[in-house]
């Protein structure tokens, strides 16, 4: 691949993002992200997904130079829904996908961060989306995504703004789950990545299933589903393993069935 590098150790796959200088997003970056994924999907091996910045950032926005060759309101509309669509098949992707967030998470970069399941960043890392100081607005889901982990004031201060947070800050607003020092950020993500690696694959692809139910249907729809994948879950092999590994007082060896 052109733009991405994949280290997997274990049932643990590390994506490096590598687009120098600063990791931009364009179609290509887009439509490369989303084969990887489908890649990723089909491994057996892996069971959770580490995504991380080579060099300086780990995102620091769109292509700028791209939206340039845009000529209409509609190729623009196009654009923002390709964007969209691969941030909504990582969000809905059925093994867990971590970012490690250094340096930089703007724009389209913390559009793909959000995107991610789980976010770990370094304490000065900046996250931000600053599209309107170009007089454009966020167009990858950011204004939802933002919204939803941020609440609406906080949203829309970040995006009035143009003005970044650190992530300390991140965590503070519930944008990121953790902050640590930056030297400590990929240890400490790849420690949870192994961590989550240890659940029943099973039971995690339902929880994933189960929280974006609960951001899309009604409270009653999604509890529905819920009784009906606690069924299927219930019966599959990794809770017979589970079940009888507690009994034992063993750790589980789970197979993903």
């Amino acid at each position: 691949m052109e733009f991405f590098k994949v280290h997997t150790e274990g049932v643990v796959a590390t994506v490096a993002f590598s687009r120098p200088p600063a990791n931009a997003l364009s179609s290509a970056v887009l439509k490369e992200l989303s084969s990887l994924l489908d890649e990723l999907k089909d491994d057996e091996q892996v069971r959770t997904i580490l995504l991380h910045g080579e060099g300086r950032f780990f995102s620091a926005g769109a292509d700028i130079k791209e939206f340039t060759s845009v000529s209409s309101s509609d190729e623009a509309a196009a654009l923002a829904r390709a964007g969209q669509q691969v941030m909504e098949k990582l969000e809905q992707f059925p093994k867990p996908v971590i970012a490690a967030i250094h340096g930089a998470a703007l724009g389209g970069g913390l559009e793909l961060a959000m995107g991610c399941h789980i976010r770990i960043v370094a304490e000065n890392a900046k996250l931000g989306l600053p599209e309107l100081q170009l007089g454009i607005i966020p167009g990858f889901a950011g204004t939802q995504r933002l919204m939803r982990y941020v609440g609406f004031g906080k949203a829309l201060e970040m995006m009035w703004t143009s003005e970044p947070i650190t992530g300390t800050e991140a965590v503070q607003w519930g944008l990121a789950n953790k902050a640590v020092p930056e030297e400590k950020l990929l240890e400490e993500a790849k420690a949870l990545a192994n961590k989550i690696a240890q659940k029943s694959p099973v039971s995690v692809q339902a929880t994933i299933e189960l929280l974006h139910a609960a951001k899309t249907r009604s409270f009653h729809e999604a509890v529905e589903q819920e009784a009906t994948l606690f069924g299927k879950v219930f019966m599959s092999e990794d809770a017979k393993e589970g079940v009888q590994a507690f009994i034992e007082k063993r750790p589980a060896q789970f197979r993903g069935k």
